[in-house]
């Protein structure tokens, strides 16, 4: 069983910065691809961006040039760190990562962490 949990979220000025924090627990697993989704209260959840083993690395259009997603060193860990903070970015942030176990994918979210940005 995975577990996957994120952290740092909080409450921030606009033009501030927020570093969020992804963990996976396990093991017997490798992670294809780690994802931060975010989601405001009665709309979708969003893909934000993706950073893939091998390095490939996709942005949303509204946070390109302002959001950073790495893999960490420690292994099965992962930032998304957010510069520049909108109003608009306010949402609940959420980790996904799809992993290779027994040759098959599988996928697993975290609980999510609040962000909150101030005008």
């Amino acid at each position: 069983q995975v577990q996957v949990m994120e952290s740092g979220g909080g409450l921030v000025q606009s033009g501030g910065s927020l570093r969020l924090s992804c963990a996976a627990s396990g093991s017997g697993f490798g992670i294809k691809s780690m994802e931060w989704y975010r989601q405001c209260p009665g709309k979708q959840r969003d893909l934000v961006a993706a950073i893939t083993t091998g390095g490939t690395i996709n942005y949303a259009d509204s946070v390109k040039g302002r959001f950073t997603i790495s893999r960490g060193s420690a292994e099965n860990t992962g930032f998304l760190q957010m510069d520049s903070l909108k109003s608009e970015d306010t949402a609940v942030y959420y980790c996904h990562i799809i992993v290779d176990w027994r040759s098959l994918s599988w996928s697993y979210w975290g609980q999510g962490t609040q962000v909150t940005v101030s005008s």
